[in-house]
């Protein structure tokens, strides 16, 4: 192969069809070779260590406002959503995010792509925008303090909204404009 590309659909079912076989393992060793390996809407959800399983809209994050399982492992460094302003979906990778501080989230408009190159920078390509939430700099989560639907305080988080020909690098963790 030359590439392998994930249709949408459900990325729950992708990833219990999918996780733990022989196949997973496969793309995971093409993808370390360099084969490209990429996917749209529930396809691009799963390519990730942590994947969004499903979760609710809205711009607040709220403890327990989305589920995570395993993905397919490509990257743990960063975490994806999909049709992320057209379905409201801020909150919930946010919400993600607070779980996991350490990964980068990536929400993807319609018809826009992330491209993540071998050298760890993100570039961007479609006709809506990248919106990357960084929490590498996160000073306060109240995620472990508070009960099952209280919204969450996050502070220190930086937020970029890059549209065609912005790019984030996940090494220096520094935004281009387009």
């Amino acid at each position: 192969s030359t590439a392998v590309f994930y249709t949408g659909g459900n990325q729950l079912r992708l990833s219990t069809i999918l996780g733990g076989t022989s196949v997973a393992t496969q793309v995971r060793r093409l993808n370390a070779s360099g084969v490209v390996v990429g996917g749209t809407s529930a396809g691009a959800a799963i390519l990730p260590e942590h994947m969004i399983a499903y979760g609710e809209k809205g711009s607040t994050p709220k403890a327990g406002m989305v589920t995570l399982t395993p993905g397919l492992g490509l990257s743990n460094r960063v975490m994806i959503d999909q049709h992320f302003r057209q379905r409201d979906r801020l909150g919930r990778l946010l919400t993600a995010l607070a779980y996991n501080p350490f990964a980068v989230g990536l929400g993807l408009d319609e018809d826009t792509a992330a491209f993540i190159s071998p050298d760890n920078v993100i570039r961007v390509r479609g006709t809506g925008a990248v919106t990357v939430v960084d929490v590498s700099q996160l000073t306060h989560s109240s995620v472990a303090e508070i009960g099952e639907g209280a919204p969450i305080c996050m502070t220190g988080v930086q937020l970029h909204i890059l549209p065609h020909g912005g790019s984030f690098d996940l090494s220096t963790r520094e935004a281009v404009q387009p």
